[in-house]
């Protein structure tokens, strides 16, 4: 009885719950591991461990750096993700102080707008935009210019979200000071509020370049040839022609690369509020 009441308490501290987390991370990580350890094999195959080398990086005509698909697969994703956080974060940053201030009747409305690519699958998404595209919107059509429409449609609602937790938590006491001490509007909102928004700006960017680098769907749609394949679209077209080692050193490279952008964020934001709370 004692061992019944010590495992159904409720309140009790958590006995069990760092032996989830802990396999739940192993379990997510495992493969991703696998995979970043075969982009040093030294040999072609992805099953067997042949040694270390780093041929598949930059040693062979195979590697990421001489061949033209894989450099040029990169490099649209670097151009598609760079833009799509030039539209999407300085957008998403107007979208969350307006619907901060917005008192209206219609303004649950449209937070539920901002926030529909959440609940929304992602295929739907990118079939409405492939429709859009084509049959509205063609003297755009499908190619570059409409992923990175549709791509900044889709990610707006992330700076959306961070911004306007970042403004819950900073109140408008700062502003009210600014302008009783002479600001006008605009010059607290900009020498003001978009200071005490940087981390939380910075953080909106980190979001949007690592998941605009990682897309396929909304990309795989509006993509119109090789010309603009981006890393996930060639890694599953590879896939099932016996993909090389310098497929897996391609994704590590887009892995460290959204990981430290995403850390980095991390640490500015903490650094930035734990001085926040000394301040105050």
């Amino acid at each position: 009885m004692r061992l019944v009441r010590w495992l159904s308490n409720p309140w009790a501290r958590a006995r069990f719950l760092w032996v989830v987390a802990i396999a739940y991370v192993a379990w997510t990580l495992f493969p991703v591991v696998v995979a970043v350890l075969f982009s040093f094999n030294g040999t072609r195959s992805l099953t067997s461990w042949q040694g270390l080398s780093t041929q598949w990086y930059a040693g062979n005509e195979s590697s990421v750096w001489h061949d033209p698909a894989l450099r040029s697969a990169l490099v649209q994703s670097l151009k598609l993700s760079g833009l799509t956080v030039l539209i999407a974060v300085p957008l998403g940053v107007g979208f969350a102080l307006a619907l901060d201030r917005w008192r209206g009747r219609a303004s649950g409305t449209a937070n539920f707008l901002m926030l529909f690519s959440f609940i929304t699958p992602e295929v739907a998404i990118g079939v409405a935009l492939f429709l859009f595209f084509v049959q509205l919107a063609s003297g755009i059509g499908t190619g570059f210019e409409a992923q990175v429409l549709g791509l900044s449609m889709y990610m707006m609602a992330y700076p959306v979200i961070v911004v306007r937790a970042r403004l819950l938590s900073i109140g408008k006491e700062y502003e009210e000071a600014a302008m009783d001490l002479g600001a006008s509007p605009t010059q607290a909102l900009r020498r003001v509020l978009l200071p005490l928004l940087f981390p939380a700006i910075f953080a909106s960017v980190a979001i949007v370049f690592a998941a605009s680098i990682d897309n396929f769907v909304i990309s795989q749609q509006l993509s119109r040839d090789a010309s603009t394949q981006t890393i996930p679209i060639l890694i599953y077209s590879s896939a099932r022609r016996g993909p090389l080692p310098s497929l897996n050193a391609l994704a590590s490279l887009t892995l460290v690369a959204s990981t430290a952008l995403i850390a980095v964020a991390a640490v500015v934001y903490r650094r930035f509020t734990r001085a926040e709370r000394r301040a105050a």
